[in-house]
């Protein structure tokens, strides 16, 4: 009877398996990249998961899902809050209209952060 392998390495998709119990498993490892995924990459991840399930195990799998999410989280994080000054700005929200009014200031700044989540949502996490 032929002894197997403890570790494998398959060239046809890039993984590497280990022996456990006359099973081969994959030998998955998380990748270095330390950044954390924040709101806009954990939603991604959902939605990869429920909606797009074979792109997310192929990420998974390759070790490129929390990269990805990652990134993601940043660029979405920074376009939103470049949105939010945009419109801001476009609508006349200014400091001089938080120091007069800072409850008109506060609804004004929520509709206008309620709006920009919405478009990052659109255009960056569910498609």
């Amino acid at each position: 009877m032929n002894k197997l392998q403890h570790h494998i390495h398959d060239n046809k998709n890039g993984l590497d398996y280990v022996l456990t119990d006359h099973y081969y498993l994959p030998a998955l490892r998380l990748p270095e990249d330390k950044r954390p995924i924040g709101r806009w990459g954990r939603l991604h991840k959902e939605y990869l998961r429920n909606y797009r399930p074979v792109l997310y195990q192929a990420l998974l799998l390759s070790g490129k899902l929390y990269p990805i999410l990652a990134n993601l989280d940043e660029q979405a994080t920074e376009r939103c809050c470049l949105i939010v000054q945009q419109m801001a700005q476009a609508e006349g929200i200014t400091e001089e209209l938080k120091a007069a009014d800072p409850v008109r200031w506060v609804q004004a700044m929520n509709s206008i952060r309620s709006r920009a989540e919405e478009i990052i949502q659109a255009e960056m996490i569910y498609c």
